[in-house]
């Protein structure tokens, strides 16, 4: 959503700027080498593994082709490194804002897709818990089998992707080299905005957002930069960049009737 300036203040231009890792047809050892690395810091949300920590079976079952990427995900987020490191020092709603981040590329949407994997996971389990992102409709049309989840929320035109993401995706990221176990928040950051339907405000660095305070006060203004669509029945086809400034508790839905109106978001600032 933000532009190259705008995703260098926040912060997101290596995603911006990194084309999906895929393991293409033809591939070589190099190729599944590279899916490795990507698979273990997205899925592990940029945490340093030990050479003793890493997946040998997995690892070996991909370089024979035996094994998908999709899978060799889902081994990732199903090995009890991953529990430890995101399930077990966590409030349940913190490793469902995680696995969201990790498996899906995006953070929660609403309330609804909470109490919904809270449910799975006291009714069915761990796995069941960790599976129902990877073999979601959702998973499937974003990633597919061959390529690693990424950050979608941080671009634009996704499949299924709302307007709100973008500010919530980056309310759970802490910088490219920082790592989601490094935080040492162990309870949900989303709570509050989730529960009320509402954006969270976005930040530079400047103003403390990169070090530890994406957010700021719920009081506040404001202001979009959007690159407008262009006029229906124009003779010039062009687009123009515009701002908007907006009071916080109507930052949701102007966000939203941007959306439906064609525009891009570019940035959105505290004033």
């Amino acid at each position: 959503m933000a532009g190259l300036q705008e995703a260098g203040k926040l912060g997101i231009r290596p995603f911006e700027e990194a084309e999906p890792v895929e393991l293409r047809p033809n591939w070589t050892p190099e190729d599944v080498k590279a899916v490795i690395r990507a698979a273990y810091r997205q899925v592990l949300g940029n945490e340093y593994l030990m050479q003793n920590e890493r997946l040998v079976g997995p690892e070996s079952l991909l370089l024979q082709g035996n094994l998908s990427v999709r899978d060799f995900v889902r081994a990732i987020a199903q090995s009890e490194i991953y529990r430890q490191k995101f399930l077990y020092p966590n409030f349940h709603v913190r490793f469902i804002e995680l696995n969201y981040k990790h498996l899906l590329g995006r953070a929660p949407y609403d309330q609804s897709e909470i109490a919904y994997h809270l449910d799975l996971y006291t009714s069915q389990g761990y796995e069941a818990e960790i599976s129902s992102y990877i073999d979601s409709q959702e998973y499937q049309q974003s990633f597919g089998n061959d390529i690693v989840p990424y950050h979608r929320d941080f671009q634009v035109d996704h499949p299924g992707q709302r307007a709100i993401g973008f500010s919530r995706l980056l309310h759970l990221y802490r910088g490219y080299a920082n790592s989601d176990r490094s935080q040492g928040q162990k309870q949900p950051k989303l709570t509050w905005e989730v529960a009320r339907n509402l954006a969270t405000p976005v930040s530079t660095p400047s103003s403390k957002s990169l070090s530890g305070g994406v957010g700021g006060s719920r009081g506040n203004v404001y202001r979009i930069r959007v690159l407008k669509s262009a006029t229906p029945n124009a003779t010039v086809v062009r687009r123009s960049v515009t701002e908007v400034v907006v009071a916080y508790d109507q930052l949701t839905n102007k966000l939203q009737q941007l959306s439906r109106a064609g525009n891009k978001v570019i940035s959105v600032t505290s004033v």
